[in-house]
């Protein structure tokens, strides 16, 4: 329904996407894009909160999708509306609405002075018409309204109240929530009683192994479960396998391999190199803790949540808590450091029943050790590769082994609704197996894409490849999507594994890829870095210094970005510099474009570098800043970033960055000791490791 995208009033006009703003910048886009078909200037256009009442459903916002999917969906609705009103303004103006033209929202016949807006039009027009029903619509184009275009949601951002965080209600509460220090535990008990006499207490919630306090005041809730902790009693329900920089707690769990791609006939003769590439758990570790908003009253709730998919998480919402599921009504609110599937749908799950108990508004904020443990983490990850070369110095065979742990956890992914408290309630329901997805057929590409062998396939010209994806069931630690999902491993290790080949050939790593590429767009983006960067062949690194270089592209289907990063190493490893390429299509949003792989970069650098979740006897070794470190300020280098001019269609680039980053960095390590550290993160104890040749 047209209505469900496109709305106008006297102020204006009005577009609801289903893609949600993440701090991504997706609303200024959706409104640039929306105002090019309507023509319009874009500040006439308001961007609305995604709303499972009024919005449409499109489903996740996730995978860089939401401008290469969600921005064409709103073209085209833009367009559709624009004929309605075209039909209605010609009727007005006593025309043919083939004849009028539209330039800054009004409506003319052309050499004549009368007029009217989309405003003026509003009450007269009725956009509550399926698009299925109209004819495909004629396309004015896209126009560069967005270059100088500043994202709406920043004002609120920079004064503080721009956040589900922020948001009060009317008689609101309180909740925090109880919940055990390592995976492997239930809730027994605790004195329930002398928490429910605590000040401030309104009701202590108990279901299961499920257990919250509301109060009148968060300090009082938070008071209250420090206490109710004190007397806690919790249950193991398995025994956490050890925790080895090897992911040797892989090897207890084999599962039958899936064909990702898969070689005919006998394997060449030629020289052969094998390497094993390795990837801890890694934390979202969002800077705001996640948070959540319910409203219950008889008929039903309204849930306040920074999700990336209200329409799926409503559905498995009312199936866990038995309501229909047109009694739930979620609305998107924005939150801090998203970058995949962290806590923000069960922290929605969590304030809805504590809300039900009260029939009050209750806020939930998960604390920072709920946020560093219980958020669902990124997988853990393990590559084998193994290559021939021929005389002349060229791959002949490629051979990819992916174990994973899983990246699609998400509720709606599956049968069941990988909701943490559905888990943890009375006659719990199970988690959900891994995600089974059908291949994505794209023209010239056949891929199949589970997270994690995404860009398990090189992006190179390879005459016999096979790659094997064992796909895990949940390990030690709960997983799910994050950034760039298997393709920040994937991709280390591949673009590692192309400079060994390199070294092995006596070839400079450009001049080894550019053998081994006929795509003319990742050519021009590996090149374009390469010049960025003032790449120079004879440069031999060594003494602690060292550039590497990396390319891909994102999922085999999205953007395509390479780099150059220099490096020095002394007690650890410094960034000096990252100069890249991206290629994403038509930009939409320039401004939007370079913060979402300005953003890549840090984050990338920051998982390759530092960061690594885990467990020991006692529970989650990471529970808090001081247990993991991240980049800083004073760790960012100059980033220089090219975009490549075209005209084709839009590319996802939100995730393109991460898997190059991290494969440049590794080989600018390996530039600067000639040696290579083949597991992440980078630490100083493994570059010491690999010097003295233990890796």
């Amino acid at each position: 329904m047209l209505d469900r995208w496109i709305g106008a009033d006297r102020k204006g006009l009005v577009v609801r996407s289903g893609k949600v703003e993440l701090g991504q910048g997706i609303a200024t886009t959706m409104a640039a894009i929306a105002a090019s078909e309507l023509r319009v200037d874009p500040l006439q256009v308001r961007v609305m909160p995604a709303d499972t009442t009024l919005a449409p459903n499109e489903g996740y916002t996730a995978g860089s999708f939401s401008v290469e999917h969600g921005g064409p969906a709103m073209r085209v609705a833009a367009a559709m509306a624009r004929e309605v009103f075209a039909d209605a303004a010609a009727r007005h103006l006593g025309a043919e609405a083939d004849d009028l033209v539209v330039q800054d929202g009004l409506f003319r016949m052309p050499g004549q002075n009368a007029a009217i807006s989309y405003g003026e039009l509003a009450e007269v027009v009725d956009l509550h018409v399926s698009a299925l029903d109209r004819a495909f619509p004629p396309l004015l184009g896209l126009s560069d309204t967005a270059l100088g275009l500043k994202r709406p949601d920043l004002p609120a951002k920079l004064s503080g109240a721009a956040y589900v965080q922020d948001i009060r209600l009317p008689g609101m509460l309180f909740g925090r929530m109880l919940r055990p220090t390592a995976p492997n535990l239930r809730l027994v008990n605790f004195d329930r009683e002398l928490v429910a006499r605590l000040p401030g207490v309104v009701t202590v919630v108990v279901q299961g192994s499920f257990a919250g306090v509301v109060a009148q005041r968060d300090d009082q809730a938070l008071a209250a479960i420090a206490t109710a902790r004190k007397s806690a009693r919790w249950a193991a329900i398995s025994t956490l396998p050890a925790d080895d920089d090897a992911l040797s707690w892989m090897d207890a769990m084999p599962v039958p391999p899936r064909h990702v791609a898969t070689a005919e006939g006998e394997p060449p003769e030629g020289r052969r190199l094998t390497a094993r590439f390795v990837r801890p758990y890694l934390l979202h570790a969002s800077v705001g803790p996640t948070c959540a908003v319910a409203d219950w009253r008889d008929d039903g709730a309204t849930v306040h949540t920074h999700s990336q998919g209200i329409y799926p998480l409503r559905g498995q919402m009312a199936r866990v808590l038995g309501v229909p599921v047109d009694s739930l009504t979620l609305i998107h609110a924005h939150g801090a450091g998203c970058y995949g599937h962290n806590g923000a749908d069960d922290v929605a799950l969590d304030a809805a029943i504590l809300s039900r108990a009260v029939k009050a508004p209750v806020m939930v904020l998960w604390s920072r050790r709920d946020e560093m443990t219980w958020s669902p983490h990124a997988a853990a990850m393990r590559v084998e590769l193994g290559a021939a070369l021929s005389d002349d110095g060229r791959v002949t065979d490629w051979h990819c082994r992916v174990e994973s742990a899983p990246h699609l956890a998400r509720p709606g992914m599956g049968e069941d609704p990988n909701l943490l408290a559905a888990a943890e309630m009375e006659g719990p329901v199970p988690a959900a197996p891994p995600v089974v997805k059908p291949p994505v057929a794209t023209p010239g590409f056949s891929i199949s894409d589970r997270g994690g062998d995404r860009n398990a396939r090189p992006l190179y010209d390879l005459p016999r490849l096979t790659v094997l994806h064992h796909e895990l069931p949940q390990g030690p630690l709960r997983s799910s999507a994050m950034r760039a999902l298997g393709a920040h491993l994937n991709v280390y290790a591949i673009e590692g594994f192309m400079d060994e080949l390199a070294q092995a050939v006596g070839s400079d790593p450009l001049a080894f890829r550019l053998r081994h590429i006929s795509d003319p767009r990742a050519l021009a983006v590996i090149r374009a870095a390469a010049h960025s960067a003032a790449w120079d062949e004879n440069d031999v690194g060594g003494e602690g210094t060292g550039r590497g270089l990396a390319l891909a592209r994102y999922k085999n289907t999205g953007a395509y970005y390479a780099c150059v990063v220099r490096v020095a190493v002394e007690e650890s490893v410094r960034v000096l510099s990252v100069h890249g390429a991206v290629d994403a299509g038509r930009v939409i949003h320039p401004d939007g474009l370079l913060n979402q792989i300005e953003g890549g970069v840090v984050q990338a650098a920051s998982w390759t570098l530092l960061e690594r979740a885990g467990w020991d006897k006692d529970g989650f070794t990471v529970q808090g800043w001081d247990s993991y470190p991240i980049w800083g300020f004073r760790d960012i280098p100059p980033i220089h970033t090219t975009v490549i001019a075209s005209e084709d269609p839009s590319l996802g680039a939100g995730e393109c960055a991460a898997g190059p980053v991290a494969a440049a960095i590794g080989n600018a390590v390996a530039h600067a000791l000639g040696v290579r550290v083949r597991q992440m993160p980078i630490t100083r104890d493994r570059l010491l490791a690999a010097i003295q040749g233990e890796m």
